[in-house]
């Protein structure tokens, strides 16, 4: 058996969105809870969750590189006319771009700070509402290409 380009740009792409969404997980059902449950600060969530951030920032990135490289090696392209799937993974890699580079840097983290000064408890909570939305988007986008790559069968 012999590893060629293809294969190992797909294992590129699954092992970053398997650690970007695990962490999208991770966070949502694991690090926000724990904290809630023990009444800790939204400066605590921060410096926890700044080390995922680089980390979710790098990942997104590697999957959008290798899904292009992939479409690139097998001159796909016209599989975007025609692949809902694709274009559900394409828009949930725009919304986490989006949201990493963009919103969270700039919009989110001062709106968060400044409310967390006031209700640390609901600041905590509503995150946590917000991750659920992200993660189920993440979810629905990664089932979708997997489906959608096996031509909707699972074997």
């Amino acid at each position: 058996m012999t590893l060629n380009s293809y294969a190992i740009l797909r294992a590129v792409h699954v092992v970053s969105v398997l650690l970007w969404i695990g962490g999208v997980a991770f966070v949502t059902l694991v690090l926000l809870p724990a904290l809630r449950r023990h009444q800790q600060d939204y400066a605590t969530f921060e410096l926890l969750e700044h080390r995922f951030g680089n980390q979710a920032k790098l990942m997104t990135q590697l999957a959008m590189l290798s899904g292009v490289a992939m479409l690139w090696l097998t001159d796909s392209w016209s599989r975007l006319q025609d692949s809902w799937w694709l274009w559900a993974m394409i828009m949930t890699w725009a919304v986490f771009t989006l949201m990493l580079f963009v919103l969270e840097p700039f919009v989110i983290h001062r709106w968060l700070h400044r409310r967390a000064q006031q209700d640390p408890q609901g600041t905590l909570r509503l995150l946590q509402r917000l991750h659920y939305i992200l993660l189920a988007l993440g979810l629905i986008a990664t089932l979708g290409g997997v489906l959608g790559a096996h031509g909707g069968a699972w074997f």
